[in-house]
């Protein structure tokens, strides 16, 4: 750990926090029962007051990140781009809406923490109507950022009360500009975790931006082999207590947009293990595969109505199942991986506290044989450690 020097590394997640000086890691199961600092100082507070504020480095995912809609004029740039930002800067997002058949969709119920509306180059003009509008007047909204063609941005900052507008993610060659809607949304998060009561305590140990804990992983992928056995192209599980997250190598996907980072990445706030346990069982159950994969694990699916260190497992395996369907040929989603050409899984969160490397791979292999129909088998890498995080906190503070 000495590429950390003399800086403290915290991050708080939704169900353990973990603390990294030079010398050592450590993780705590969090006590819900106390406010965050409180625990956090309850357990290392002689650590964390051995370290100016201007050397402790903070990220966080104990908030649940920011639930984001997307509304754009077409799949193959508009959606796909903003997504693409959206997804590497931390944020969740919870739909997307394709603007030409906006009066098709159902209104969210739930509160929306920043709508994104985007749509062709600069060289256009008159792409929305009142239909956008009269959606927009339905949904119940905290902010709203537009980021699509300069000739539009009048009309929408004189249509949409408080919107923010700000340069267009696509540009003329049809590439996308990334960073101001980046920056817009890491700040986004940085201002609501100050109005999270007992997250914004935090700034008492810190004087540094605290970032999503997604984005500073996301950071780490490029120098993770300094520290790991892995084989490029690999994917990153981090399964955690609320959601699943994907973090993937380019050379995997076929893709149109051109862009700095070289991963990306994709969430699943209904597969995490604790909190969202209900609807990880509920996606399970309408698994045509789970049945059998449970008879492979022996158990049947009483599981489901257990508790304990054995129920929990198999929730963990079937965590990572369930999201590997997600993002292969079996499942038409948001994105379909070359899992052929995939050289290493590699496993970091709660699941590291939970699942060992054989009933990992025991999982990856039912994967490949079972929906693949593949007796290829990439190398899983476990982060035992929990501390690959550590890596993007390093990279985020010496880009500051």
């Amino acid at each position: 750990m000495s590429e950390n020097a003399d800086k403290l590394l915290i991050d708080i997640g939704s169900t353990y926090f973990k603390l990294s000086t030079k010398d050592h890691i450590e993780q705590h199961f969090r006590d819900f029962n106390k406010d965050i600092l409180d625990d956090l100082l309850h357990h290392c507070g002689s650590t964390i007051n051995s370290y100016a504020k201007e050397d402790v480095h903070i990220c966080s995912s104990a908030n649940g990140g920011l639930n984001t809609l997307i509304i754009g004029v077409t799949n193959t740039y508009s959606l796909k781009y903003a997504t693409n930002i959206a997804f590497n800067s931390g944020i969740n997002i919870i739909d997307t809406i394709l603007y030409q058949n906006i009066e098709d969709y159902s209104v969210p119920s739930d509160l929306i923490d920043v709508v994104i509306i985007v749509g062709t180059i600069d060289a256009c003009v008159g792409t929305f109507s009142q239909s956008l509008y009269d959606y927009l007047d339905k949904l119940e909204y905290s902010n709203i950022v537009f980021v699509g063609s300069e000739q539009d941005a009048p009309v929408i900052k004189a249509k949409i009360e408080k919107v923010v507008v700000l340069p267009n993610i696509i540009d003329h060659k049809l590439h996308i500009v990334e960073d101001h809607l980046k920056q817009y949304l890491t700040n986004l998060y940085q201002q609501d975790i100050e109005g999270k009561e007992d997250i914004k305590h935090l700034y008492d140990i810190t004087a540094n931006q605290i970032y999503p804990t997604p984005y500073i992983v996301n950071r780490a992928l490029p120098m993770i082999d300094a520290r790991y056995s892995v084989v490029n192209p690999f994917i990153l599980l981090d399964i955690g207590g609320a959601t699943t997250d994907i973090h993937y190598s380019k050379d995997l996907v076929d893709e149109n947009i051109v862009t700095k980072n070289e991963f990306d990445r994709l969430v699943f706030k209904k597969l995490g293990v604790y909190k969202s346990k209900q609807s990880l069982i509920f996606t399970a159950k309408n698994n045509e595969f789970v049945y059998e994969l449970l008879m492979h694990l022996k158990v049947t699916e009483n599981i489901f109505n257990e508790q304990g260190e054995k129920a929990t497992k198999i929730l963990m395996q079937l965590a990572i199942f369930l999201v590997l369907c997600k993002i292969s040929h079996y499942r038409k989603d948001y994105i379909n991986l070359k899992f052929l050409t995939i050289n290493s899984f590699v496993l970091t969160g709660g699941i590291t506290k939970v699942l060992n490397t054989a009933e990992i791979e025991d999982i990856v292999s039912f994967f490949y044989k079972k929906i693949l129909n593949s007796e290829h088998r990439p190398k899983v890498v476990l982060d035992s450690n929990y501390d690959i995080w550590t890596l993007g906190t390093k990279g985020e503070e010496s880009s500051q």
